[in-house]
């Protein structure tokens, strides 16, 4: 199925109720929050609604551009999740695969546990940490903008995020010789989960992430503007950050973030050094470190949707989607919650969200809806039983959420 621009009416969206989105774009911009959002609709193959407001940086007010480059952060997750379940397809390991039967340093990790009265102690795993337990973020891994009682411990050895010198190798020996947050399978926590399984990946395939990433998905779906860096003749496309403060910095939290924003800051950010746009041979992460595009990602999107193909290419079969996308979260796990926000209505799949209720999430959509988002307000989602998907592009690292009204707008769009 090949992406074509169409009237909202032919593919039974209303016109003018799509036009609710400009006006509210337009006020997150003139608030000084953002720069500038790209926003992107697709429903039945058609692509209904693609608009831009403000620019690439305030200090220019140049209009944004079509082909503008953002910071995707965590929407690298599920590009990375695609690419190992490529691996997956041939046979290389079952989801139930201990994963240190690729990488030893794995069963050899002890978790800290943390008794009522305080006091910490290392036990040995209970069980074995699989490729499922990485995939769902229930490996026992954290984050060290989290909190958890390893997170100290991330931040003092191993800045887990914020060292762009690192290789993706270097970064999973360091946390390899961390201890876990949690026994695997025992509790759902976001986590450089995806970074590890990344690593499993270039070990599997013999390949560094980058390659496999090329020839497996961005060559094969035309994403020519995807990649761990941005050439120099493009680098005047990535769009300026702004926000609270940036994530990948070691000492940030969530907790912090949200005090910031409490106060009503909002500032410019440079991200430069925690994620470079020149180090692409360096610079490689399963859990963020991508720069793409509205368009790349809107073709990534729209080939997640229609069941692993576009334009005549499939990355997966249609099976492999079906099970990325069903809850593999124990029921006494769920509501998942990152950063002390729950997601009542969801569960999680392999690398992404899998909406199960729609009552209980507070949001329109569909059973069976599923995406991701970034740091800086990326944002996907994909609606099998209404056959859409919206792709939300903008740089803005805040508890803002602009993504959701644009959400919102989307979907009260459909009127038939």
């Amino acid at each position: 199925m090949s992406l074509v621009a169409a009237t909202p009416e032919s593919a039974g969206l209303s016109s003018e109720r799509l036009a609710r989105i400009r006006p509210a774009m337009q006020a997150v911009v003139d608030s000084g929050k953002a720069a500038g959002i790209h926003t992107t609709i697709t429903r039945k193959g058609k692509v209904v609604h693609d608009e831009r407001v403000g620019s690439l940086d305030p200090a220019t007010g140049a209009p944004l551009p079509a082909d503008a480059i953002y910071r995707i952060y965590s929407m690298t997750k599920p590009i990375v999740c695609v690419a190992l379940m490529t691996l997956y397809e041939e046979g290389r390991f079952q989801l139930y695969t201990p994963a240190a039967r690729f990488l030893p340093a794995l069963a050899k990790m002890r978790v800290l546990e943390v008794a009522p009265d305080g006091s910490e102690r290392l036990a040995d795993l209970a069980r074995p940490i699989t490729f499922a337990d990485l995939l769902t973020h229930t490996a026992g891994f954290s984050y060290s903008f989290l909190d958890s009682p390893a997170c100290a411990l991330y931040l003092e050895h191993a800045p887990v995020i914020g060292n762009s010198q690192l290789t993706l190798s270097e970064l999973i020996a360091n946390a390899c010789d961390l201890p876990l947050a949690y026994q695997p399978g025992s509790r759902w926590h976001y986590s450089i989960a995806i970074d590890v399984a990344a690593h499993l990946a270039e070990i599997v395939a013999d390949r560094p992430l980058r390659d496999l990433l090329q020839e497996r998905i961005f060559e094969p779906l035309g994403m020519t503007d995807t990649d761990y860096g941005v050439p120099v003749g493009k680098r005047n496309l990535v769009m300026s950050m702004r926000g609270v403060a940036d994530i990948t910095t070691p000492g940030t939290t969530m907790t912090k973030m949200f005090e910031l924003w409490q106060q009503g800051v909002n500032l410019p950010l440079d991200v430069s050094q925690t994620y470079p746009v020149d180090q692409p041979e360096r610079f490689m992460r399963g859990g963020h470190g991508l720069f793409s595009t509205a368009a790349d990602y809107l073709r990534f999107a729209q080939m997640m949707l229609n069941g692993g193909e576009l334009d005549g290419t499939r990355i997966l079969g249609r099976k492999t989607l079906e099970v990325m996308h069903t809850n593999h979260v124990p029921r006494a796990l769920l509501p998942y919650e990152l950063g002390g926000v729950a997601a009542p209505g969801y569960g999680f799949g392999l690398g992404e969200r899998v909406l199960e209720d729609v009552g209980l999430s507070n949001m329109m959509g569909s059973p069976g809806e599923f995406g991701w988002s970034g740091a800086a307000k990326t944002y996907y989602w994909c609606d099998p039983a209404e056959e859409m998907v919206g792709v939300f592009m903008t740089q803005l690292q805040s508890p803002d959420e602009p993504q959701m009204t644009f959400r919102t707008l989307a979907y009260q769009a459909i009127v038939d």
